[in-house]
């Protein structure tokens, strides 16, 4: 309508179109002759087309930069309903005479697997990784938090068994921008589904493809011990072709007001783990439970020590399949803390729970030590093979076999363990005591938020007092008593993390942590000098140690030696700041209670 008016007043008005000709030929033989090119104007009746010609671009090009485009797929979920009237195409009918939706591809079938890691590393991280199989055919595709796909590549043949680690992918961009997100952890399928994918073309006035419409009807595969699997509601997404964006957008937004037609709120793998009954990002290993100050205490450790130990049973069985050593890391953690929440909790548990579970968690700690002690080196095997200088990484290899023995060895003995009736006998009687704990009437001697102060205090007091009895005299064993202090006092202000600011805790645990890390990397190399010594012995034994091998392991414990005196005279200056005014005040901030 817009175009016709100018036309019409370019018509009625002869003199004023004239005077515009003059000025466009002007123009354009000014613009021409600077290029060089002939340009012939034969009469006024070619002048007028002229103008009308500039008139109509310009006000053509107006009304598209007017109009929104549509610059990326759109997504749109199909609802069943009682208003509903479908096309027989698979979509809604929708009433709009600008647009006609037509046959396009033929439809296919895909087997669809999404992949992250037991902790959502890839989904924090904004990121999905998607197995997309076909009838001779397998990608796998990774995709940005915007659908924009970031990395892809043909699947291996044969095909990838899942779990898979990093190092069983195929080199390549794909693994590459993988690695830093996914560390050491494996990939699991998170959810499995098969799409039955059809293609639709929508098509203006004049018949031309503005938009391609892609139906996607997803029946997603029910995990193994799982109930009834949700079916996610069909999908179609509107994507625009070039040129016709604008127009797209017209038709989205006819879509988007049909009935039977939302506007889609998740991706295809959220609605999929969605339908498994899941949520992405479902379990983490941080403590996240949270308290109220006016809490008793004994409830308010009662839940904690529950949400440990949902965790340790939630990590038992990637443990014991041995799927990667983050399974076997987060139970020793949750073990730990629970022994740290245990030491501390005299004054609000019966001394009968303490009595009985304390000796148990000490036992389930040492049972997974060994294999995670393996875990430990042969994670720094690469670090240490690259360190060699006067040795080669051929005549260190030995020495990695024989800790992939001891570490196999080890792991059984943890199997046997984590099978053994002892330890059925310590989850079914810990949780069934944490039930009773928390589902009593609590005595209300202590509150969380006095309890939680009065407890950081002390646990402070003692690193305190255990780090400045430390001179440079003293033994090792006198620091690795001062880390097992500071990870106590961490751990315990983890677990009252909610009942404190944020930023208060960043400040209190920032300089403990950095102590922390130095006593480590301390206790560490200390302990890992005295066992090359002992493995070099068993190797030598066996005789499967060469010489050459024996002076490469030589050549490491060298350097250990190094980065140990490193740490021990770092550790002076680290320990002076913890204890002085700035180091103080972030923890004793936390030792005020607030109820």
């Amino acid at each position: 309508m817009r175009l016709n008016r100018v036309a019409e007043a370019a018509a009625a008005e002869p003199a004023a179109a004239g005077n515009q000709a003059e000025s466009v030929k002007r123009g354009v033989l000014g613009t021409t002759a600077s290029r060089e090119l002939p340009v012939v104007l034969a009469g006024a009746a070619i002048a007028e087309k002229l103008i009308l010609h500039v008139f109509l671009v310009n006000c053509s090009d107006k009304a598209q930069e007017d109009a929104p485009l549509l610059t990326a797929p759109q997504e749109f979920v199909l609802v069943s309903g009682p208003d509903r009237a479908d096309t027989g195409q698979g979509i809604p009918e929708f009433k709009d005479p600008r647009f006609l939706v037509l046959p396009g591809g033929r439809p296919r079938t895909v087997r669809r697997t999404w992949l992250d890691t037991f902790d959502w590393r890839l989904f924090r991280a904004g990121l999905t990784l998607e197995l997309v199989a076909g009838r001779s055919t397998a990608e796998l595709v990774l995709t940005g938090c915007d659908g924009e796909q970031v990395a892809a590549e043909p699947a291996a043949d044969p095909p990838i068994r899942w779990p898979c680690r990093l190092d069983q992918l195929p080199a390549g961009p794909l693994r590459e921008r993988l690695v830093p997100v996914l560390g050491v952890r494996a990939l699991l399928p998170v959810a499995r589904a098969t799409s039955a994918l059809a293609e639709l073309r929508a098509v203006n006035a004049d018949e031309k493809t503005i938009a391609i419409l892609a139906l996607d009807q997803m029946r997603v595969a029910r995990p193994a011990g799982a109930g009834t699997c949700g079916a996610p509601p069909a999908r179609l997404s509107v994507r625009p072709l070039r040129g016709y964006q604008a127009q797209a957008a017209k038709l989205a937004a006819a879509l988007a007001l049909t009935t039977g037609v939302d506007q889609a709120t998740e991706s295809p793998f959220e609605a999929a783990v969605a339908a498994t009954g899941r949520r992405p990002g479902d379990y983490t290993g941080k403590l996240d439970v949270r308290l109220t100050g006016a809490m008793p205490a004994s409830l308010a450790l009662g839940t904690v020590l529950g949400r440990l130990f949902d965790t340790a049973l939630a990590n038992l069985p990637g443990t014991m399949a041995d799927i990667d050593t983050e399974f076997l890391h987060d139970l020793r953690v949750c073990v730990r803390r629970t022994r740290s929440v245990l030491k501390a909790a005299a004054p609000v548990l019966p001394g009968g729970l303490l009595d009985r579970y304390r000796p148990e968690f000490k036992w389930l700690g040492d049972l997974t030590t060994p294999t995670r002690d393996f875990d430990v080196y042969i994670l720094q095997y690469p670090a240490m093979r690259q360190a060699l200088r006067a040795a080669s990484e051929s005549e260190l290899e030995p020495f990695l076999h024989f800790l992939q023995r001891r570490r196999a060895a080890a792991f059984r003995q943890l199997v046997t363990g984590l099978r053994s009736a002892r330890f059925k006998s310590l989850a079914a009687g810990w949780r069934a005591d944490l039930e009773r704990l928390t589902s009593v009437p609590p005595s209300r001697r202590y509150a969380a938020d006095a309890y939680a102060a009065t407890t950081i205090a002390r646990a402070h007091r003692r690193v305190l007092r255990d780090g400045q009895a430390i001179t440079p005299a003293s033994p090792p064993q006198a620091l690795h008593e001062l880390r097992k202090r500071c990870k106590e006092l961490r751990y315990l202000i983890e677990v009252f993390a909610s009942l404190r600011d944020q930023a208060e805790q960043a400040r209190a645990i920032s300089e403990l942590k950095t102590l922390q890390d130095c006593l480590g990397e301390f206790q560490d190399t200390d302990v890992q000098s005295a066992e090359l010594r002992v493995f070099a012995n068993a190797m030598m034994a066996d005789r499967s140690a060469p010489a050459e091998t024996l002076l490469a392991m030589g050549e490491i414990a060298g350097a250990l030696a190094v980065r140990q005196a490193a740490a021990r005279q770092e550790f002076a200056r680290l320990f002076a700041g913890f204890c002085g005014p700035h180091g103080r005040a972030g923890i004793e901030a936390l030792t005020k209670a607030r109820s």
